[in-house]
């Protein structure tokens, strides 16, 4: 089975919001251990507004996401932490890819939900050099193609 989502998914989900989180913890304690905390009470708002807006955009673009997608010719084998679900291609309604998000991520919307309910995302492989940043993405153009093909056939 082919792998259709990116090698940096685990990075991005993982040890991304860990740095992020780690490095805020680290200015939030040599601040207060320097004693800045007590000279200027706002110096700890900034560090706490860092950890609310990066906590919310990592819980709605980064912690939904398929940790691998395979593909298995009519279906594919999504994986989410420990739970696997098999998508079958004649259910997926919609194939959408995300053109100003970095990184981008590619969506699939389906008729009946499964384990993951009724929307899988996950970040496809990208060549590792494009012109054109608007480009269309294989994967996605490959989707859209078969899933088309597996509805007529239902």
């Amino acid at each position: 089975m082919d792998v259709l989502s990116s090698g940096q998914t685990f990075f991005l989900k993982r040890v991304f919001p860990m740095l992020w989180f780690g490095l805020l913890l680290v200015f939030f304690v040599t601040g207060f251990a320097s004693g800045a905390g007590r000279t200027d009470p706002f110096f700890f708002v900034v560090p706490l507004l860092m950890v609310v807006f990066g906590g919310f955009v990592f819980y709605k673009l980064l912690w939904n996401i398929a940790d691998e997608v395979r593909d298995g010719g009519t279906f594919l084998l999504v994986r989410r932490g420990s739970i696997e679900d098999r998508v079958q291609l004649s259910n997926v309604m919609n194939v959408n890819m995300s053109v100003f998000a970095n990184p981008r991520r590619l969506t699939l919307r389906l008729r009946k939900p499964g384990k993951f309910g009724d929307e899988i995302t996950f970040i496809p492989k990208m060549p590792i050099f494009q012109f054109n940043p608007l480009a269309r993405n294989a994967i996605a153009e490959s989707l859209m193609k078969r899933v088309d093909a597996a509805r007529r056939e239902n």
